[in-house]
């Protein structure tokens, strides 16, 4: 937009971007301003710190943002605390040869003062899409400055935009209504899009760990507390949990009622249900590459249906990891395993001795039940192992009642994903 000869190449690498009004527009702005290169810096008395973080943004005071910014774009509603909020002192407090852009709404801006701005160099351009009196007046002194550049606010009413809206929205309820993760929710937290992408493989497994957790509680034990740990080699301020931990939640309460969780009604479902949910980091040395090296999940003073997933705690305890892109479940209880988190699982604890493998397998084979995953963690030789069957079925009755049969297995459960 700074289409005047002599500014024409002006870097904007290392130029610091003020965002004045950090909602929906204000916060896409600010993205792609730091993917130019750009420091970006925001305020708004109403945006909460985490969204700004999920951005990689500072929230600032208004005389801080307005004073070490080099370019200063507004987003503000125009409201009777907004209105011709920049004026004379505004502009006094400014860097000189700051750059202003306007696509919010004209009154915000005291024109006069502006125009007494550029001609003395505090503001060197100006670039609006919006006016105190739309359309101006002909002979503007605004529109007729040579160091300010307008356009006439439609970029909403193009048939381009209306079309663009249409598809957003029809993709966005399609995409609701079939389970899948939206960045566009209203009344949920923000998650930019960019962190939904990253973290979709580790929501499915944070889902599925919830699911495999409340199928180990035995029935008539009440789950009131569960503790979630995330192994990352990441700050607490480049990880955000929110949308794991709905996930966790959706994973735990779905299977046992009939509600449908979602990041929006999760923590307040989880309060309804008695259900306290704690997290906690764990500092891993690896690459911050991935967001999270693993995830755990522990539910104490329960009774479980598989008693190898109990810690010498006396918690069940289970964790997974993502690894190529799918969820695996890599430990059960002190015992380590790996199988991928595709279908159902069925978990066998068994003496460690030769055939296990493939008698169970057989059984399995018989009733046409396919093997896609399999996997034997153990504490020693010949002495105590998990069996971490992945199955594409869910096997009969007859079946797995054949696998409890084999002489050498000491505990078996079914789990459905």
């Amino acid at each position: 937009i700074w289409g005047r000869s002599k500014y024409v190449g002006v870097s904007l690498v290392g130029k610091t971007l003020a965002v004045m009004g950090f909602g929906k527009v204000g916060s896409e702005v600010a993205r792609r301003a730091k993917g130019l290169g750009m420091h970006v810096i925001a305020h708004d008395p109403y945006a909460p710190a985490d969204r700004a973080r999920a951005v990689g943004v500072e929230l600032v005071s208004f005389d801080q943002a307005i004073s070490t910014a080099d370019f200063i774009s507004l987003h503000m509603p125009l409201t009777p605390t907004t209105k011709k909020v920049f004026n004379d002192t505004t502009f006094s407090k400014m860097k000189k040869g700051a750059r202003l852009i306007n696509v919010a709404r004209g009154g915000v801006i005291d024109e006069d003062a502006l125009v007494r701005a550029l001609d003395c160099g505090i503001v060197a351009q100006a670039a609006l899409d919006v006016f105190a009196e739309e359309p101006p007046a002909k002979d503007s002194k605004l529109v007729q400055h040579e160091n300010v550049t307008v356009t006439p606010h439609l970029g909403a009413s193009t048939k381009e935009a209306q079309e663009g809206v249409a598809i957003e929205i029809a993709e966005a309820v399609i995409g609701a209504l079939n389970g899948e993760l939206s960045a566009t929710a209203v009344n949920a937290p923000m998650v930019p899009a960019e962190v939904l992408s990253e973290l979709a493989p580790y929501v499915q497994l944070a889902e599925k760990l919830g699911r495999l957790a409340v199928q180990l509680v035995a029935g008539g034990s009440g789950i009131q507390t569960i503790k979630v740990s995330y192994i990352t080699a990441r700050g607490p301020d480049d990880l955000d949990t929110r949308l794991l931990r709905a996930m966790i939640t959706k994973g735990i309460i779905e299977p046992i009622s009939d509600m449908h969780i979602n990041l929006v009604n999760a923590d307040f479902t989880a309060k309804q249900k008695g259900l306290r949910i704690s997290e906690e980091r764990v500092s891993v040395n690896s690459s911050p590459e991935n967001p999270i090296d693993s995830i755990q999940i522990q539910i104490p003073s329960v009774q479980s249906k598989f008693e190898s997933t109990i810690t010498e705690k006396g918690d069940i305890s289970i964790e997974g990891k993502v690894k190529d892109g799918i969820p695996h479940l890599t430990r059960v209880g002190s015992f380590a395993v790996d199988v991928s988190l595709e279908g159902n699982i069925i978990l066998c604890r068994q003496v460690d001795q030769p055939g296990m493998i493939g008698k169970v397998g057989i059984i399995l084979a018989d009733h046409n039940v396919n093997v896609n995953f399999m996997s034997v963690g153990r504490t020693s030789k010949k002495q105590k192992a998990i069996m971490a069957i992945g199955v594409d079925e869910e096997p009969e009755e007859d079946a797995l009642r054949k696998i409890g049969q084999v002489p050498a297995v000491e505990e078996f459960v079914f789990l459905k994903l």
